[in-house]
């Protein structure tokens, strides 16, 4: 008698995916937060990389920091901590696949020609719409600066957790996007979706100032055959009126200790940024008992829509 096999459910997995170029803010904080309750509350896992891609900018010991002011807020990871730095192999595999399939040109364009050759406004994020001057062959005499990826003119789709139907058009809005520096150096959109394959997840929660590189990272998922994740862009936190939150004025550090003996209150406070409702008998709590409380009753239809300050009970 033969047993008919079940394709097992993917278990739901999570993560955080700091950079070492300063300590931990109130922004990152919430990310943390917010993508641990979403993995945990469906009984999921929830993994931190360090995003070290880009090492000059890198801090000697802010891994450590960060690593250890998540554990004074009781957040606890699954499995190891895994590092950009240790992927580059899999990056110039991934990359030569699109090479291979005739997707990727050298462009010998610096970010200035660029600037004054796009027609549209400069989006709030690191990319520059590129008009394409390189599709067809670098200039005599120029010198490769970066290499590109061709993108199709059609949009790309995806639902968001929090902001719902989200469409970009890659060539209108962006155009071919950089997939790796002269120097040999690998850009973040191409890392983070290659990292993001290499630790199975499922599940991607994050802040809502990167909500624009999504669709240029399904569009790798697709070329590259991987699977795409489940996303979730999660309210920004804002100073005063709404001005943007100055990181260098609202760090967590563990090496600081600005917030020793008060870690729980900001995580009550985090929980009613993203719209959920603590008890009071949740006043004085240790951490790790607000996390409990927040995996079990989190509510996703409570994130609220527009972002703001975030401010302590």
């Amino acid at each position: 008698m033969l047993c008919h096999m079940t394709d097992k459910p993917r278990i739901i997995t999570g993560r955080f995916a700091p950079s070492p170029t300063g300590a931990l803010h109130l922004g990152s904080l919430v990310a943390a937060v917010g993508s641990y309750l979403v993995a945990k509350r469906t009984g999921g896992r929830w993994l931190v990389r360090i995003d070290d891609l880009d090492t000059p900018r890198g801090i000697a010991g802010m891994a450590e920091d960060i690593l250890a002011t998540l554990e004074e807020f009781g957040l606890e990871w699954d499995g190891e901590i895994a590092q950009q730095s240790e992927s580059q192999d899999a990056y110039e595999a991934a990359f030569e696949r699109l090479i291979a399939k005739g997707l990727v040109y050298p462009c010998g364009c610096s970010r200035r020609e660029i600037a004054l050759a796009a027609s549209a406004p400069h989006p709030d994020d690191d990319c520059l719409p590129y008009p394409g001057t390189c599709r067809s062959g670098m200039r005599t005499g120029a010198t490769c600066r970066s290499w590109r990826i061709r993108v199709a003119d059609e949009d790309i789709c995806f639902e968001d957790l929090r902001r719902g139907h989200i469409c970009q058009n890659l060539a209108r809005g962006c155009g071919d996007f950089v997939l790796r520096r002269a120097d040999g150096g690998f850009a973040y959109q191409l890392a983070v979706v290659v990292d993001d394959y290499l630790t199975g997840v499922t599940q991607v929660v994050r802040g809502e100032d990167l909500l624009s590189s999504t669709p240029r990272q399904i569009l790798l998922q697709r070329l590259l055959g991987y699977p795409q994740p489940a996303y979730c862009h999660l309210p920004l936190v804002t100073g005063p009126g709404g001005t943007k939150l100055s990181k260098r004025d609202n760090l967590i550090s563990h090496h600081l200790g600005n917030w020793k003996g008060r870690e729980g209150a900001l995580l009550l406070a985090v929980l009613r940024f993203l719209g959920q409702e603590p008890p009071a008998e949740l006043t004085g709590a240790p951490c790790r008992e607000i996390l409990l409380w927040g995996a079990a009753q989190f509510d996703a239809g409570r994130l609220p829509y527009t972002g703001g300050e975030l401010l302590l009970g």
